[in-house]
């Protein structure tokens, strides 16, 4: 069977070897008290309708699916792997005991595995990623492509991902509270100070704009010419090549076919954008 890449891989790619420690199965019960949250835990934000859902269904049939832990010191203590929402939904439950699986880890393979399983089920939001990327970058070294191997996602998203931890606060809990969206919030990046992002923000808010209105706003604010009329819509067939290299390059691609030939062009927003584009097609055609 082909190994599995990206968000398929699971544990077992995560931490090698991936053999269980305990029970002839790989699943055993645990106490609830004896398992600690994981440090490393890129969630902080937990819904809480979702959450008491999931409690109604533990009181009624259990924990389903195990939790993954490992050995966290000489007590017989645990610290937890994947899982932060079964085990508080089985603590609200009343639930002594969960099943789970106990697996050695690391300290970065604790926050890689609990990455990916966030990314998998849409958990986090961006700065909550963007938060785990940083501390995969910084606490263990990875680069952005390695953190973009890990995660099953291109090393331009992740770039782009972190770019948001750099927004000011006003910014960043406007886009935790959902008042603006990723979008909103990466075009406000474009402005080069402080002050000028939360101008924008407050115009984006009392005016309702949408992502491109922010754009243009952003660039009027910027001293920017406003940019060409719209080109017109792209023939189908030029459409699909323009969607299959945005999805290959993981940016804007726009492409001009003539009678003998035509042309492309590649779009990117800042000098990192820049860089992994550079890299990714070297890459491909050396």
């Amino acid at each position: 069977m082909p190994s599995k890449t990206g968000l398929g891989r699971g544990l077992d790619a995560l931490i090698p070897g991936g053999e269980p420690l305990a029970g002839e199965s790989g699943v055993t019960q645990v106490a609830v008290e004896l398992i600690e949250p994981n440090p490393r835990q890129p969630r902080r934000k937990f819904d809480s309708a979702e959450l008491e859902e999931l409690t109604a269904s533990i009181q009624e049939h259990g924990v389903l699916q195990p939790l993954i832990v490992t050995p966290g010191g000489g007590d017989g203590r645990f610290l937890l792997i994947a899982g932060e929402r079964r085990l508080q939904a089985a603590r609200m439950a009343g639930k002594a005991t969960v099943p789970v699986i106990v697996r050695e880890a690391t300290d970065r393979q604790r926050l890689e595995l609990a990455l990916v399983e966030n990314v998998q089920r849409a958990d986090l939001n961006s700065l909550e990623e963007a938060e785990a990327y940083r501390q995969l970058a910084e606490d263990f070294s990875l680069s952005h492509e390695g953190i973009a191997q890990r995660v099953g996602k291109s090393r331009v998203s992740i770039t782009n991902t972190l770019r948001l931890l750099r927004l000011p606060d006003s910014v960043k809990i406007a886009l935790i509270e959902g008042r603006i969206s990723e979008g909103h919030a990466r075009s406000l990046l474009a402005l080069p100070t402080v002050e000028a992002q939360a101008a924008a923000l407050r115009a984006i808010l009392s005016q309702g704009l949408n992502v491109r209105q922010t754009e243009e706003l952003v660039r009027k604010l910027s001293g920017e010419k406003p940019p060409s009329p719209a080109r017109p819509i792209p023939a189908p067939e030029v459409a699909e090549i323009e969607e299959r290299l945005r999805a290959s390059l993981g940016t804007r691609v726009t492409m001009r076919a003539g009678q003998k030939g035509g042309s492309l062009t590649i779009h990117y927003y800042s000098n990192e954008e820049l860089e992994a584009l550079l890299e990714r097609l070297t890459k491909q055609t050396g």
